[in-house]
C-alpha cells in the first residue's frame, strides 16, 4: 500500500464521514439528549459496521454480501423502526431537574447497536466499500500489514470526525439550564432520531 494510496483512502473517508448522513444524525442526537459517552458508543457501533464492511471487500466477499440482500432489508426496516422508536422516546421523555446531570435512560449496548444498524443499513457506505473503494486500491493485492494499515486509517478518520460533531452537541447540552429549555432539546433529538428512522426506513 502506497503513501499516496492512503492519502486517497484517508480523503475518501473524510469526505463520506463529513457528509451529514444518519451516522452524524444519531451521535449528534445521543450526545443532545444523553451526553459524550453515549455518542462514543455510538460511535464505536458506526466504526464496527464500516470495519464490516470493508473486511468483506479486501477479503473478496461482496457476493456474499449480494446474496444476503434480504438480510440487509430486513436489517433496515428493523434499524428504521428501532430509531424512530428511540425518537419517539426522547419526545415523550421527562427532563432531570438538573439538565447537565441527567443519567443516560438508554442502555449504552442500545446505543452500540444503534450505530452498528446505521451503518450496516446506509447504502452510501456499501457503495463506497463494495463500489468506490476498489477503484482506486487493488484489495486483492493488500498485505496483512496493509490491511491493519486501511482498518487504522478508516476507524481514524472516520472516529475523529463523529467526535467532533459530538463534542459540538455537548456544548450546546452543557449550556441547558431550565427544564423547559431541556424538553425542546430533547424534543429537537427526538425528531432528529425519528426524521433519520425515516431516511432509514425510505425506499431504496
Amino acid at each position: 500500500m502506497t503513501i499516496p494510496s492512503s492519502l486517497a483512502l484517508g480523503l475518501s473517508m473524510l469526505a463520506l464521514a463529513v457528509t451529514p448522513g444518519p451516522g452524524v444524525f444519531v451521535t449528534t442526537s445521543r450526545a443532545l439528549s444523553s451526553g459524550m459517552q453515549s455518542a462514543l458508543v455510538v460511535i464505536a457501533g458506526i466504526v464496527t459496521g464500516d470495519v464490516i464492511y470493508l473486511l468483506l471487500a479486501v477479503f473478496g466477499l461482496t457476493m456474499i454480501a449480494s446474496v444476503l440482500g434480504e438480510l440487509f432489508i430486513a436489517v433496515r426496516i428493523i434499524g428504521g423502526l428501532y430509531l424512530a422508536w428511540l425518537g419517539i422516546r426522547l419526545w415523550l421523555k421527562e427532563p432531570a431537574a438538573s439538565f447537565s446531570v441527567a443519567p443516560t435512560e438508554t442502555p449504552l449496548s442500545t446505543d452500540y447497536v444503534s450505530g452498528l444498524v446505521i451503518t450496516l443499513s446506509n447504502p452510501k457506505v456499501i457503495l463506497f466499500y463494495g463500489g468506490f473503494l476498489p477503484t482506486f486500491m487493488d484489495l486483492s493485492a493488500l498485505s496483512a500489514l496493509d490491511v491493519l494499515a486501511v482498518l487504522a486509517i478508516v476507524a481514524g478518520v472516520l472516529s475523529s470526525v463523529m467526535v467532533c460533531y459530538a463534542l459540538s452537541a455537548t456544548r450546546v447540552r452543557g449550556l441547558i439550564t431550565t427544564q423547559r429549555t431541556a424538553r425542546r432539546l430533547d424534543r429537537v433529538a427526538g425528531s432528529a432520531m425519528i426524521a433519520t428512522g425515516a431516511m432509514v426506513l425510505a425506499p431504496r
